[in-house]
């Protein structure tokens, strides 16, 4: 203070720029030695870092101009960052999960699933192993199941890499049991929460913060998945993403899947009722948490790249990988990881048969399939009872072949008529108008006899769509994997012996041989003649499943027997004797 009388040597205006140099160097010297510490970047993996997360919540489609700044008008204030204690563990270590269906392994770096055997199913390596479906060397390049998929790609590598804190003091664990992880590092947070029981379904709850705010975050599964093993088609061949909406399963194989940079910040596919991975008999599929309403998943599909080693040289190989979020935080979902047994898959809330799939012809495949089922019932062994359904359905098919062989007998007692009436107009071409005429007598000579042109096809014709649709059916079913008939070891692959194709082809030589034949053309007999011999090489080269072929070998050895019967209760009458016509 001043004496009176004495001038201030200080102005008001210097005050004020001395207590704001005072205040500024307080401030500097607290954040030196009291303030939170600043994070230092993670390493960057695959791709640059996006920018920071979107407010939880958030879904868009992919085809959204993602690079699009927010309105500030419409931004929300983000609240006051606050940092949280660094939590870590000091050594990696793996918890072993166990009951009567499977083995999982869980790492504590990153908490995610190094390891997933099916108890009940073994793999197709010569000697063969418990199946599991984690893709190990895959994963080592591309990611883990049960990783966290974050929109900052920095911040999401580093909660995959960090060391989480188990609750769980025992290392080997017994179902029913909850595992919980922990990490953190100072800034990012990330709790993951496994309860296990005796079913395939595991549930799942993951929350992520960052600086104390909520983030959206989801869990994928990563690196593959599936019977790495299968050789006919290729691993890789078999997986697809998918996801249910509205009733409707949308599947995406590789080819139509793409890179991970399509999905930008905040890019999340909402609407779902249940997402996964599959292969042709396993599925990983997550669905939301009990009582949840539908529609209520998010989702992310692309495929990432792995480095393999292909004829003395390094190649790209595609990985599907999937994740889930919700608009909730935190996310809570259940997670199915096993056979597609379409009993049990039924059973799912949401229902998840329609993953087993019975392609275009689903209206005869999906019925022969469940009476297959029925019958399993009372035939422990699938391949006899495949042979019984094969006795059943000829036995319904054989008013037809009565019918078909009728047809048949008329027109070989006329085949003399039509050969002379064909023999008349061979000199003509086959866009000459005189061939009109050639078919207007031939048509006559049907129609006096009462004979239908497509009658003596009727069984073939019908035959051809259940030898489609049973293939499907018997190629997708888990219960027809690794299932033994005689000298089959899987019934849904092709007879590795070939004994199977041969002896079809020749059943079926046999019942041409005892069945009137209707073409005059010398060329249709030779192609009639050539048609078990094709049939055979068919399920030779390409993978028809064996049960396929124990149907139709069953359904020819049938047909020899209804063929002998026909030929003694309707033996074959005198040919007609050709009318003769007029001269063309």
């Amino acid at each position: 203070m001043s004496l009176p009388g004495q001038k201030d040597k200080f102005s008001p205006e210097l005050r004020i720029l001395a207590a704001s140099l005072l205040s500024m160097g307080v401030i500097l010297l607290w954040a030196k030695y009291f303030g939170p510490k600043p994070q230092a970047p993670p390493q960057q993996m695959n791709r640059p870092a996006q920018s920071a997360p979107a407010i939880p919540g958030t879904a868009t489609s992919p085809a959204a101009n993602t690079s699009q700044a927010p309105n500030p008008a419409t931004a929300i204030s983000p609240a006051p960052a606050t940092s949280v204690p660094p939590k870590s563990d000091t050594q990696e270590r793996t918890i072993v999960i166990e009951n009567d269906l499977y083995r999982v392994e869980i790492s504590n770096r990153g908490a995610v699933a190094k390891s997933w055997q099916l108890k009940k199913y073994m793999d197709d390596a010569k000697p063969q192993r418990v199946l599991d479906v984690v893709h190990p060397a895959a994963s080592q390049q591309t990611g883990w199941p049960f990783a966290v998929v974050l929109d900052d790609e920095q911040l999401q590598n580093a909660a995959n890499a960090g060391l989480y804190q188990s609750t769980s003091g025992a290392e080997t664990l017994h179902a029913p049991a909850d595992v919980q992880f922990v990490w953190s590092d100072g800034h990012l947070e990330i709790t993951k929460h496994f309860r296990f029981d005796h079913t395939y379904v595991v549930r799942v709850e993951t929350s992520a913060k960052l600086d104390g705010r909520p983030i959206t975050a989801g869990i994928g599964w990563l690196g593959g998945f599936g019977d790495l093993t299968v050789r006919d088609p290729a691993p890789v061949e078999t997986v697809s993403t998918y996801y249910g909406e509205n009733g409707k399963i949308t599947s995406l194989p590789y080819k139509k899947l793409d890179g991970p940079d399509k999905w930008g910040p905040g890019v999340w596919q909402g609407g779902k009722d249940f997402v996964g991975i599959e292969d042709r008999y396993f599925t990983a599929a997550f669905l939301p948490a009990n009582g949840a309403a539908p529609g209520t998943l998010e989702t992310r599909y692309w495929k990432a790249s792995r480095t393999v080693q292909a004829n003395g040289q390094e190649t790209q190989e595609p990985v599907p990988e999937v994740a889930t979020a919700t608009s909730a935080q935190p996310v809570a979902l259940r997670v199915f990881v096993g056979p597609k047994d379409y009993d049990d898959l039924k059973k799912m809330n949401p229902p998840l048969n329609g993953l087993v799939n019975f392609g275009w012809l689903e209206f005869i495949a999906e019925p022969m399939f469940h009476a297959l089922k029925w019958l399993h019932d009372y035939i422990p062994n699938w391949g006899w009872a495949i042979v019984v359904l094969t006795l059943i359905v000829n036995t319904l098919f054989f008013p037809l072949r009565i019918s078909s062989y009728k047809t048949t007998l008329k027109m070989q007692r006329v085949a003399p008529e039509i050969k002379a009436i064909q023999e008349r107009y061979k000199k003509y071409k086959f866009n000459d108008p005189k061939k009109a005429d050639m078919n207007k007598e031939v048509m006559a000579v049907y129609q006096r006899e009462g004979i239908s042109i497509g009658g003596g096809c009727i069984p073939m014709l019908l035959q051809m769509p259940v030898w489609i649709g049973l293939n499907t059916a018997l190629r997708g079913a888990i219960e027809m994997r690794h299932a033994h008939w005689l000298w089959i070891t899987d019934l849904s692959s092709k007879d590795p012996f070939y004994i199977l194709p041969l002896t079809m082809g020749l059943s079926m030589y046999m019942v041409s041989k005892m069945t009137p034949v209707t073409a005059t053309d010398p060329q249709q007999q030779a192609m009639m003649k050539f048609m078990p011999i094709s049939m055979a090489g068919m399920f030779v080269i390409f993978p028809f499943s064996s049960g396929l072929a124990v149907y139709i070998l069953t359904s020819n050895l049938v047909g020899i027997v209804q063929q002998m019967y026909l030929n003694r209760a309707h033996p074959m009458p005198a040919a007609a004797k050709p009318v003769r016509g007029k001269k063309s």
